[in-house]
């Protein structure tokens, strides 16, 4: 997919050609949710305009500010400027093709959803221990947290079965990733399901201790939502979350909270998806995802074989266990990455493809990675001036 935004929010211009797996690098404040959020919202307009129509939002069909301001959050209709221009695929998008949909979908009907989307305040679906429903928020909330809580809450209550324990489970994640997610995240600990009062919630059972959620760590408490959001679309399948339905797959800095090798362990996870068929976004902070981008471009020639072979060392797995069938065919797939922080003056920010991440490149974004690696280049460069 191609899309294409000018004049939208902080955004002067970004074109992206959307890979199998693309990564999104770039300050904060420099549009990369609002991007992904609106490709989501025009991808799966007809079901977020289906979904507030369920729970009676008030859509006018002469006016886009309420269905706006429902989606992105209250006073968040300005975005959308005088000039704003968005296509995808070539195809115009607007607050009045928006209009439009909701003036020719029946009330009763209800589209499928083809983008899931784990938006990066995740923690606070589940900040008491347990996944909130989609009217417990504010309505300023943005809807993609909104959904996605609502989404974990219907999953865990339907498509779990309703288990004492939610982590590990043996039938949602291939051994060697919930072996290192144990070692590096939970340390050996369980995920239980503990009856508080009328509310079953979260807790985590370690020596002897059952912890609830807000004594967690803060990588865990980052990481559970996540893992939730990867386990409905992993595993068997369920009734209440259809996994078939969904072609996308938008994670935002899935590295919060967590050390370098519980990244990497988040990392197979996203392989795994795009194995299964979706294409998954991803921004982030991290030097994990780019240095991984960085192999798989210096990899990506190599003889299948050796390529997997690679990949496994590069993880730390065995060539033998079920875990490196992950890296089947991974070196055909597209894989790209967008820097969102490049400054055009005053007027805005402009994305840039730094796909090859080509060190040697003389653009700036490109050999920095779009500034992840400045620090540890520029402290490279004065250590070997100074340290002599």
């Amino acid at each position: 997919m191609r899309l294409t935004i000018r004049n939208f929010g902080p955004i002067r211009e970004a074109e992206m050609d959307l890979g199998d797996l693309t990564f999104l690098i770039g300050p904060q404040a420099s549009g990369k949710s609002l991007s992904l959020e609106l490709l989501k919202l025009i991808i799966d307009q007809q079901h977020i305009i289906s979904t507030l129509r369920n729970y009676n939002y008030i859509l006018n069909k002469k006016d886009a500010t309420n269905l706006l301001e429902g989606y992105f959050g209250e006073g968040l209709s300005q975005l959308f400027k005088k000039d704003t221009e968005i296509t995808s695929d070539g195809k115009n998008f607007s607050p009045r093709t928006l209009l439009d949909t909701l003036a020719q979908q029946k009330a009763s009907e209800m589209p499928k959803e083809s983008v899931f989307y784990i938006p990066a305040q995740r923690i606070l679906s589940i900040a008491d221990g347990r996944p909130k429903n989609f009217m417990e928020f504010d309505w300023d909330t943005p809807y993609v947290l909104r959904r996605f809580s609502e989404t974990l809450r219907v999953f865990m209550q339907g498509g779990l079965g309703n288990p004492d324990i939610i982590f590990p489970m043996r039938n949602r994640l291939k051994g060697a990733v919930r072996n290192s997610i144990t070692q590096t995240i939970f340390h050996n600990g369980k995920v239980i399901i503990d009856q508080a009062g009328n509310q079953r919630k979260m807790k985590l059972e370690i020596d002897d201790m059952k912890i609830p959620f807000m004594a967690w760590s803060a990588g865990q408490k980052e990481f559970m939502p996540l893992l939730l959001g990867i386990y409905c679309l992993s595993g068997p399948p369920t009734q209440v979350v259809n996994r078939e339905d969904y072609e996308w797959v938008i994670i935002e800095e899935p590295e919060m909270g967590l050390h370098p090798q519980a990244i990497q362990s988040v990392l197979l996870e996203i392989i795994e998806l795009i194995k299964n068929g979706y294409k998954v976004i991803v921004s982030t902070h991290s030097t994990t995802f780019p240095e991984f981008v960085w192999a798989f471009n210096n990899l990506q020639n190599l003889p299948e074989e050796d390529f997997k072979t690679a990949m496994s060392e590069i993880f730390g797995i065995s060539m033998h266990s079920t875990a490196a069938n992950l890296f089947d065919n991974l070196k055909g797939k597209n894989i790209k990455t967008f820097y969102s922080g490049k400054q055009t003056n005053s007027q805005g920010v402009t994305f840039a493809d730094i796909s090859t991440l080509d060190a040697l490149s003389n653009d700036a974004d490109v050999a920095e990675w779009g500034g992840l690696s400045s620090f540890a280049g520029k402290s490279s460069e004065i250590v070997s001036r100074y340290g002599e």
